[in-house]
């Protein structure tokens, strides 16, 4: 019971990958907040997580709903008085090729993913940042990591939450607020129709769930993206080649395309500890050795 004591609010969770991760954090000695839009799905999988002998209340919220989300998370610390686990999982899919997507439904999936994972992180922010402690997930995909046809407005906002978790990892690092992202594959009611039946069933929800542990426990990492599907994990990460001085003058641009090969050669590539690591190295490589990170922190 490697999480007893601890009090998780798991978004989207009446069902499908949600359900799952509730289950699961649950089973880890975790009291339960099952959010969904609709109070009986919540209910449902809270009252499941109660007869498996665990602590769970079911509240619907739309994460879009900033006065919706306080008034829950308000409940929650009114019942168990913390709040350390947050797994943003709600979601939506509305897939169709950048050309005829319209603009309504790119701005509906921007902002039930990364709006909605705002708003709810914001909401417990201030309580993780006072109790010192604070686990928070965000869900990413491979939709935004590498892309994927038919998906622009989801791949946008799941790329999106990565930059969030990126940013808040460092904000949140002297409270011991450790942000993640999870980029799961999982056979759910917004994966119909896209993958075969026998790669559906061999990916079971169920399978993705225990990342979650490694990335909510005492000892979790920050700033991971952990990638999870059919039993199988693996981590991505955003890097950085060692690339090549080009300068400036007239002829930059031919030598940008001249050097390109080195330029893009990921022998020497890193993962950069913040953003400014760029501007670092190029100041660096112009012979201006500058540490900006202590000057924004």
């Amino acid at each position: 019971m490697s999480l007893a004591g601890r009090v998780a609010i798991v978004t989207g969770a009446g069902g499908g990958l949600g359900r799952e991760h509730a289950l699961f954090l649950a089973r880890q000695g975790a009291r339960l907040v099952v959010n969904d839009l609709a109070q009986d799905a919540a209910d449902r999988v809270a009252a499941e997580i109660v007869a498996a002998g665990g602590e769970a209340i079911g509240i619907a919220a739309s994460v879009t709903d900033p006065a919706g989300i306080s008034a829950m998370v308000a409940r929650t610390m009114g019942r168990w008085g913390r709040i350390d686990i947050l797994v943003n999982n709600a979601g939506i899919l509305r897939d169709k090729s950048f050309g005829k997507m319209t603009l309504e439904d790119f701005s509906l999936v921007v902002d039930v993913h990364l709006m909605g994972a705002a708003i709810c992180t914001k909401a417990v922010w201030e309580i993780m940042r006072e109790q010192k402690h604070g686990r928070i997930v965000m869900t990413t995909s491979s939709s935004g990591l590498y892309g994927n046809f038919g998906q622009a407005n989801y791949g946008a906002a799941k790329m999106a939450l990565v930059g969030l978790m990126q940013t808040l990892g460092l904000e949140g690092e002297k409270y011991n607020i450790r942000v993640n992202c999870l980029a799961p594959t999982a056979a759910t009611g917004m994966t119909e129709g896209v993958l075969s039946e026998q790669g559906l069933a061999l990916l079971d929800p169920a399978l993705v769930s225990p990342g979650l542990l490694a990335l909510v426990s005492d000892g979790a990492p920050t700033r991971a993206i952990l990638c999870a599907g059919a039993g199988h994990f693996a981590r991505a990460s955003v890097t950085l080649s060692s690339g090549r001085y080009i300068g400036g003058g007239a002829d930059a641009g031919d030598r940008v395309i001249e050097h390109w090969a080195q330029i893009s050669d990921p022998a020497d590539e890193i993962v950069p500890a913040y953003g400014f690591t760029q501007a670092e190295r190029e100041l660096a490589s112009a012979g201006m050795d500058e540490s900006i990170a202590a000057t924004v922190r």
